[in-house]
């Protein structure tokens, strides 16, 4: 809600409509709106973002995580990369577009929405109580997307036409417990440990999706010739055992071609001279789309292959993972703006390797993408979630002008 109200006194500053919901104590959701100004309009846009971050331990940091602080040519802070940037340059866009009095063939709809990161409460809390205010809209604009820069050059600027979709599971092992000055060898954290083991050493069968088959296809040109081979035929090339293998090692190419597994959470006992009668784990899986939870988790159960492991999913629901097409209004849009400001720079089309909320408005009719104003360094962006989160102070200044020119582009009345 602090958020919220940040927002809602700039907005009302600038004489924009806007409503909040208040959903849960602390936790709400925060709607504004540019009105159209042509007789006949066509479908709105969103432009949607989320408010929460993610924890974050100041020990590990350069600077303190929520200070805001501008050092060295970066402003470091919790949301630097995701996404506070993108949901300040949304707000700019929204008073942008009011002050320089832009005629719009469409709404405008600001949405910043609470909770993302845990289960997506405040999307989901939207669209069941207050689904009349996204207005049947054609497009949205969320996070996604990457604008990656390499030795001061934009290698390319990569579109989110769709995401893989989590399918968290619960890893728990059971054994005899007692005193831990007497090792126990079939104890809970030893099988815990040994199913770890076989669960990671397991690689997901290759798929190859055609969005990412048409992103390394584009990507071929400006690639080293050995590797240019490779990404204009992809299929073949994984035929070879060695470019499989460069695959599993390249973190930048493997999760686009397979479902993935990551260690995150580890639980055992509460005391060091303890052995517990159960000890757990949490795994982050992503799906790419098309694939099956269900064939994957006996695949893991037959994998781990021990009666006292068990392994379940985290969320009863699995949501299915959806795409939008790149032949819209607002694709070709943001493939002329990027040509503007990138002279020369690929837009391709790219599978996120992060979950968006993208993926609950799609099934509304929307054509939604996720869209990143900004570029960021391989290492800039591997802060997001990480240590030192930070933007470069040179992009907050020009990101915003990039996003009024696509949304002036797809709502602009002339």
């Amino acid at each position: 809600m602090r958020a919220v109200d940040f927002y809602k006194k700039i907005l009302d500053a600038e004489g924009i409509e806007n409503q909040v919901f208040e959903y849960s104590p602390g936790r709400g959701d925060f709607w504004a709106r540019l009105p159209h100004t042509t007789a006949i309009p066509k479908r709105p846009i969103i432009l949607l973002n989320h408010m929460d971050v993610v924890t974050s331990d100041a020990a590990h940091w350069r600077v303190p995580p929520f200070s805001g602080e501008i050092k060295g040519g970066w402003l470091w802070g919790r949301g630097a990369q995701d996404m506070k940037d993108e949901g300040l340059a949304q707000l700019v866009v929204m008073v942008m577009l009011k002050r320089e009095k832009v005629e719009l063939d469409r709404d405008v709809i600001f949405l910043a929405v609470a909770d993302e990161e845990a289960d997506g409460t405040g999307t989901d809390w939207f669209i069941t109580h207050q689904r009349d205010l996204l207005e049947n809209a054609e497009f949205l604009i969320n996070e996604g997307g990457e604008n990656l820069l390499e030795n001061g050059r934009v290698k390319y600027v990569g579109v989110d036409v769709g995401e893989k979709t989590t399918f968290w599971l619960h890893v728990v092992a059971h054994g005899r417990p007692g005193h831990a000055s007497r090792p126990i060898a079939d104890s809970a954290p030893n099988r815990l440990v040994r199913a770890l083991s076989r669960i990671l050493a397991y690689q997901t069968p290759i798929r190859i999706l055609p969005v990412v088959e048409e992103f390394l296809r584009q990507m071929a040109p400006y690639e080293p010739p050995d590797q240019a081979r490779e990404y204009r035929n992809i299929r073949k090339a994984l035929d070879d055992k060695k470019f499989q293998q460069e695959v599993e090692n390249d973190e930048s190419l493997n999760f686009l071609l397979r479902d993935t597994i990551a260690l995150t959470m580890l639980g055992g006992s509460e005391q060091t001279n303890v052995i517990p009668p159960e000890a757990w784990a949490n795994l982050d899986v992503r799906i790419l789309p098309g694939g099956d939870p269900k064939a994957l988790l006996a695949q893991l159960r037959k994998t781990v292959n021990d009666p006292n492991v068990t392994l379940e999913p985290l969320n009863d629901e699995f949501r299915e993972a959806n795409y939008s097409p790149t032949n819209t209004l607002l694709y070709e849009t943001i493939r002329k703006v990027a040509g503007k400001y990138f002279p020369g720079t690929p837009v391709v089309p790219h599978i996120t390797s992060g979950y968006t909320e993208n993926q609950r408005y799609r099934p509304l009719g929307i054509q939604a993408y996720g869209f990143n104003p900004y570029t960021a360094t391989e290492e800039e962006g591997n802060s997001e979630h990480g240590n030192d989160e930070r933007i470069r102070v040179e992009e907050v200044r020009r990101g915003p002008r990039i996003l009024f020119d696509v949304v002036a582009g797809v709502a602009g009345g002339k």
